[in-house]
């Protein structure tokens, strides 16, 4: 809070907010550098799915994410893997897992091809899990999905 005393205008009090900027744009810049570490795995482009429901359990650590980018790599976690080192890698991380808890989430970007999809769904079930489930992005309340 600053005060100026003036000889001609008499007194002026004026609320300084140069500390208050300062603070919330450091706020500011930290969440903006921590969000990205929030997230499980890569981040992909989903396609839009207005009737998806969201299963919570994906938002645990222990779930199960392939994700599939626009150039139609594999990753696991954050990891690159072949379809061949996901099939052994998921049958490792199921393995100690309850039977109703195996499940296996697939983010594919919008712009991926289908058959980078299908091939890892493939890997998925020769890794003995039937359950696999498709992410997409619900979007907002009302808005039509674009064709």
């Amino acid at each position: 809070m600053g005060m100026q005393v003036g000889a001609n205008r008499g007194l002026v009090a004026t609320i300084n907010v140069t500390p208050m900027v300062d603070v919330m744009l450091v706020l500011l810049i930290i969440f903006m550098v921590v969000t990205p570490f929030l997230q499980q795995g890569v981040t992909v482009v989903l396609p839009k799915g207005p009737h998806g429901e969201e299963d919570q359990a994906i938002n645990k650590e222990s779930a199960v994410i392939v994700a599939i980018p626009a150039d139609g790599t594999y990753f696991l976690g954050r990891d690159s893997v072949t379809l061949e080192q996901m099939k052994t890698r998921i049958e490792k991380m199921m393995e100690n897992k309850p039977i109703g808890e195996r499940v296996v989430y697939v983010k594919g970007d919008n712009r991926v091809k289908y058959q980078y999809v299908v091939s890892a769904v493939d890997a998925i079930r020769s890794a003995g899990i039937d359950r696999v489930g498709l992410v997409v992005d619900p979007g907002k309340k009302g808005e039509a999905p674009k064709p």
